[in-house]
Protein backbone atom coordinates (compact mmCIF):
# COMPACT_ATOMS: atom_id res chain seq x y z
CA UNK A 1 0.00 0.00 0.00
CA UNK A 2 1.65 3.24 -1.02
CA UNK A 3 1.61 6.45 1.43
CA UNK A 4 -1.18 7.71 -0.96
CA UNK A 5 -3.15 5.01 -0.21
CA UNK A 6 -2.90 4.72 3.24
CA UNK A 7 -3.24 8.48 3.85
CA UNK A 8 -7.01 8.36 1.43
CA UNK A 9 -7.95 5.21 3.13
CA UNK A 10 -8.20 6.55 7.30
CA UNK A 11 -9.03 10.11 5.48
CA UNK A 12 -12.17 8.45 4.30
CA UNK A 13 -12.36 5.82 7.55
CA UNK A 14 -11.78 9.01 9.96
CA UNK A 15 -15.29 10.99 8.13
CA UNK A 16 -17.24 8.06 8.19
CA UNK A 17 -16.57 7.25 12.01
CA UNK A 18 -17.97 10.86 12.06
CA UNK A 19 -20.75 9.90 10.86
CA UNK A 20 -21.25 7.08 13.44
CA UNK A 21 -20.52 9.53 15.90
CA UNK A 22 -23.00 12.04 15.25
CA UNK A 23 -25.69 9.31 14.46
CA UNK A 24 -25.04 7.92 17.97
CA UNK A 25 -25.24 11.41 19.47
CA UNK A 26 -28.46 11.34 18.18
CA UNK A 27 -29.38 8.57 19.22
CA UNK A 28 -28.53 8.97 22.78
CA UNK A 29 -29.83 12.23 22.82
CA UNK A 30 -33.09 11.83 20.83
CA UNK A 31 -34.07 8.31 21.86
CA UNK A 32 -31.92 7.62 25.33
CA UNK A 33 -30.06 4.89 23.29
CA UNK A 34 -26.67 5.40 25.68
CA UNK A 35 -24.59 2.67 24.01
CA UNK A 36 -24.51 4.12 21.12
CA UNK A 37 -22.18 6.75 22.05
CA UNK A 38 -20.13 3.95 23.91
CA UNK A 39 -20.22 2.14 20.80
CA UNK A 40 -19.41 4.84 18.11
CA UNK A 41 -17.14 7.15 20.21
CA UNK A 42 -15.41 4.08 20.74
CA UNK A 43 -14.76 3.34 16.88
CA UNK A 44 -14.46 7.44 16.28
CA UNK A 45 -11.53 7.39 19.20
CA UNK A 46 -9.98 4.06 17.63
CA UNK A 47 -9.54 5.64 14.19
CA UNK A 48 -8.73 8.97 15.00
CA UNK A 49 -5.28 7.80 16.57
CA UNK A 50 -5.03 5.40 13.61
CA UNK A 51 -5.06 8.42 11.71
CA UNK A 52 -2.81 10.68 13.84
CA UNK A 53 -0.39 7.53 13.13
CA UNK A 54 -0.50 7.80 9.47
CA UNK A 55 -0.70 11.75 9.07
CA UNK A 56 3.17 11.49 11.21
CA UNK A 57 4.39 8.37 9.40
CA UNK A 58 3.15 9.35 5.97
CA UNK A 59 4.31 13.29 6.81
CA UNK A 60 7.52 12.42 7.37
CA UNK A 61 7.86 10.03 4.75
CA UNK A 62 6.71 12.53 2.34
CA UNK A 63 8.97 14.85 3.92
CA UNK A 64 6.38 17.20 4.92
CA UNK A 65 7.39 20.35 7.17
CA UNK A 66 6.34 19.86 11.27
CA UNK A 67 3.67 22.21 10.65
CA UNK A 68 1.95 20.55 8.15
CA UNK A 69 2.11 17.21 9.63
CA UNK A 70 0.48 19.24 13.13
CA UNK A 71 -2.32 20.53 10.33
CA UNK A 72 -2.68 16.69 9.00
CA UNK A 73 -3.11 15.73 12.83
CA UNK A 74 -5.65 18.82 13.32
CA UNK A 75 -7.85 18.15 10.84
CA UNK A 76 -9.30 14.88 12.45
CA UNK A 77 -10.61 17.01 15.17
CA UNK A 78 -13.09 19.07 12.92
CA UNK A 79 -15.79 17.24 11.08
CA UNK A 80 -14.73 15.72 7.77
CA UNK A 81 -12.02 18.16 7.16
CA UNK A 82 -9.80 15.17 6.70
CA UNK A 83 -11.67 14.59 3.19
CA UNK A 84 -10.80 17.99 1.83
CA UNK A 85 -7.41 17.95 3.29
CA UNK A 86 -6.48 14.88 1.40
CA UNK A 87 -7.91 16.48 -1.91
CA UNK A 88 -5.58 19.08 -1.16
CA UNK A 89 -2.41 17.18 -0.70
CA UNK A 90 -3.38 14.88 -3.80
CA UNK A 91 -3.76 18.11 -5.74
CA UNK A 92 -0.63 19.38 -4.41
CA UNK A 93 1.25 16.39 -5.12
CA UNK A 94 2.24 15.75 -1.66
CA UNK A 95 1.00 12.28 -1.45
CA UNK A 96 3.22 11.40 -4.82
CA UNK A 97 5.48 8.98 -4.22
CA UNK A 98 6.53 5.45 -2.71
CA UNK A 99 7.80 4.85 0.65
CA UNK A 100 11.36 5.87 1.40
CA UNK A 101 13.08 2.33 2.11
CA UNK A 102 16.28 3.18 1.14
CA UNK A 103 18.45 6.35 2.10
CA UNK A 104 18.66 8.90 -0.64
CA UNK A 105 20.53 12.49 -1.20
CA UNK A 106 18.34 14.67 0.93
CA UNK A 107 20.54 15.84 4.23
CA UNK A 108 17.29 14.81 6.14
CA UNK A 109 18.09 11.35 5.46
CA UNK A 110 20.91 10.86 7.82
CA UNK A 111 18.24 12.06 10.51
CA UNK A 112 17.46 9.35 13.35
CA UNK A 113 13.81 9.92 12.35
CA UNK A 114 14.63 8.86 8.39
CA UNK A 115 16.80 6.02 9.67
CA UNK A 116 14.09 4.78 11.76
CA UNK A 117 11.81 5.01 9.25
CA UNK A 118 13.34 3.29 6.94
CA UNK A 119 13.88 0.59 8.96
CA UNK A 120 10.57 -0.15 10.22
CA UNK A 121 9.78 0.44 6.25
CA UNK A 122 12.16 -2.17 5.32
CA UNK A 123 9.63 -4.53 8.08
CA UNK A 124 6.35 -3.82 7.24
CA UNK A 125 4.79 -6.62 9.28
CA UNK A 126 6.58 -5.39 12.35
CA UNK A 127 5.73 -2.03 11.47
CA UNK A 128 2.08 -2.91 11.91
CA UNK A 129 2.67 -4.70 14.75
CA UNK A 130 3.94 -2.17 16.49
CA UNK A 131 1.69 0.24 14.97
CA UNK A 132 -1.99 -1.45 16.05
CA UNK A 133 0.01 -2.09 19.87
CA UNK A 134 0.79 1.25 19.96
CA UNK A 135 -2.40 2.96 19.36
CA UNK A 136 -4.34 -0.09 21.56
CA UNK A 137 -2.30 0.76 24.19
CA UNK A 138 -3.07 4.58 24.16
CA UNK A 139 -6.60 4.00 23.23
CA UNK A 140 -6.88 1.87 26.67
CA UNK A 141 -5.18 4.28 28.29
CA UNK A 142 -7.45 6.83 27.05
CA UNK A 143 -10.36 5.05 28.05
CA UNK A 144 -9.24 4.43 31.67
CA UNK A 145 -8.74 8.23 31.62
CA UNK A 146 -12.30 8.84 30.62
CA UNK A 147 -14.41 10.65 27.96
CA UNK A 148 -13.52 14.24 27.21
CA UNK A 149 -15.38 16.12 29.83
CA UNK A 150 -15.78 14.05 32.71
CA UNK A 151 -17.89 11.14 33.16
CA UNK A 152 -21.96 11.90 32.91
CA UNK A 153 -23.73 11.06 36.05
Amino acid sequence: MSPKRLFRALALAKAVTWTILIVAMILKYAAGVDAAVLVGGSIHGFVFLAYAFAAVLVGVNQRWHLGLIAFAVLTAIVPYATIPFEVWLVRRGRLEGEWRREAGEHPADGHWVNRMLRWFLARPVLLTVVAVIGIAVVFSALLVIGPPGGREA
